[in-house]
């Protein structure tokens, strides 16, 4: 098992430690290197750029993805630690040395936490002296072992001490072994995690335009439903906005249905009714695809039929 210590951009700690949000996005300004250092519900700390060598908080790693900027901001926008896109983008070009790049859409790497922790400053961790200040991006740690043993023990002392929270859903302690925190998804998350599980496709029109796909809650969280990946679908927006309203559903069996009501109330859907039957494309393990209930009760109880 592993932590990683990776290198914090202040700004971006010091105001995502008075927003306190529930899922962060450490966003790497280059869209060019994939993070591999981790595995889901392994710890990811904060270290401040020296000479403020300190590790002052972290979260637990749920997924990582190449995304353009905007999308970054519309999945997550004050959790990637600013208050604007302009501001966040005025950050990445900082770290780019690019200069002002208005009209381009760039990638960028976002490292997606969940369950994210702050220290305050009377509780900043001095960094392990492995920690060569040579080191621009980070450094992964045994935790079983050596200073990552050290640094997880000293995270711990102080999580037990703020009396971080657990939820009730948690069958074993979320700060002990971190292999066994359960994966919990925030909207953000959720919404990058359905993206890249149906590999940027709809999967009623296997549309790939990123910018008007989006990821649709089966079952509405207002309704019951989580930020769960088989609780959700890539749907190009037009879809998704006739799912909600039920003017289209999902079978049990995983067809596309469409209601006569469209017809009816707008005199058009001719494209929909081509679509008619269709079978869903979906992902390749079995435990990502719609789960049965949840199609279920949308046909059951928001389809108009």
């Amino acid at each position: 098992m592993k932590l990683f210590v990776g290198i914090t951009d202040t700004e971006w700690f010091r105001f995502l430690r008075a927003a306190r949000p529930d899922e962060v996005n450490f966003w790497q300004p280059s869209g060019s290197t994939v993070f591999r250092a981790l595995g889901v519900g392994e710890p990811f700390l904060f270290k401040l750029h020296s000479p403020d060598d300190f590790i002052v908080g972290g979260g637990f790693f749920a997924h990582f993805s190449l995304l353009p900027c905007s999308l970054a901001w519309d999945a997550f926008a004050g959790k990637n630690g600013a208050r604007s896109l302009l501001e966040m983008r005025r950050r990445i070009e900082k770290y780019r040395r690019s200069g002002p790049q208005l009209h381009e859409d760039y990638q960028i790497g976002c490292i997606i936490l969940e369950q994210p922790f702050f220290f305050a400053e009377s509780d900043w961790i001095p960094c392990p002296a492995d920690f060569a200040k040579n080191i621009v991006r980070g450094k992964g740690y045994d935790l079983r072992s050596g200073s990552g043993a050290e640094l997880w023990q000293a995270v711990q002392l102080r999580l037990s001490a703020y009396g971080a929270p657990v939820a009730a859903e948690e069958q074993t302690p979320m700060y002990g072994d971190p292999a066994l925190v359960r994966r919990r998804l925030g909207q953000g998350a959720f919404r990058v995690l359905v993206t890249d599980t149906y590999e940027r496709r709809c999967a009623v029109t296997r549309e790939k335009v990123l910018p008007v796909l989006e990821a649709a809650h089966i079952r509405p969280v207002s309704e019951g439903g989580r930020n769960e990946i088989d609780n959700g679908l890539l749907l190009r927006s037009d879809i998704h906005r006739l799912f909600d309203r039920g003017y289209v559903t999902v079978t049990p069996d995983r067809r596309f249905r469409v209601s006569q009501r469209i017809k009816a109330d707008f005199d058009n859907g001719e494209e929909y009714y081509q679509l008619e039957g269709s079978t869903l494309w979906l992902p390749k393990r079995g435990e990502d695809r719609p789960r049965r209930e949840f199609l279920e009760w949308h046909s059951d109880t928001v389809f108009v039929g």
